[in-house]
């Protein structure tokens, strides 16, 4: 069976997943899959159907994207997003450099000067970002210690990952984990300082 895919701008957890399978049910658009940032449907959509779906979209927050660059820029973040937020590997939260080349089919060096171009950062600066606003939603839960956080987050040790956090959040990790009011971003709105 053919498919064909949607690209959509900030899904970014299982809710979103959720949210846009419940958007598709109630406007009766069939799919097959539905994924952080795509969407694979059954049939090709009309104009109508596509400007019913994207106001919907739109108004959870969401962005039909029809740019190719903008779509690849999209995957580059919902995989980095994933490996962050949503694996429970540290290993695989490393070497950009193989993994998206892997997983998404270009050579890093374009992907990585793409990226850059649209977002005015480095892949790399992105994912330590992403790796800061997981640190304080494990830090908010009190669950985790530095140490055990640092391990979690793929950092070669507790010094290195305090000292990034601090230099982006301001000050360490534990003063953050004492701090009554956590400062926290949403993660598709996680972008340069």
């Amino acid at each position: 069976m053919e498919t064909f895919r949607l690209n959509i701008k900030n899904m970014v957890c299982p809710r979103c997943i959720m949210a846009v399978e419940e958007t598709l049910r109630d406007l009766g658009i069939a799919f097959t899959e539905v994924k952080l940032g795509e969407v694979n449907l059954t049939k090709e959509l009309g104009t109508e159907e596509l400007l019913v779906l994207e106001t919907k979209l739109k108004q959870l927050g969401f962005e039909l994207l029809n740019d190719k660059n903008l779509q690849l820029v999209e995957r580059i973040k919902n995989e980095i997003i994933q490996l962050v937020h949503y694996q429970d590997n540290p290993d695989k939260m490393g070497h950009l450099s193989k993994q998206l080349p892997s997983l998404i089919g270009q050579s890093y060096t374009s992907l990585s000067k793409l990226f850059s171009e649209s977002e005015g950062i480095t892949i790399e600066r992105y994912l330590i970002l992403q790796k800061i606003e997981r640190a304080k939603e494990l830090l908010s839960y009190g669950e985790l210690n530095v140490s055990e956080i640092a391990l979690q987050l793929n950092y070669s040790s507790s010094q290195h990952f305090s000292r990034q956090f601090s230099g982006i959040v301001g000050f360490s990790p534990t003063v953050y984990a004492k701090n009554e009011k956590k400062d926290r971003s949403p993660i598709h709105r996680i972008h340069k300082d």
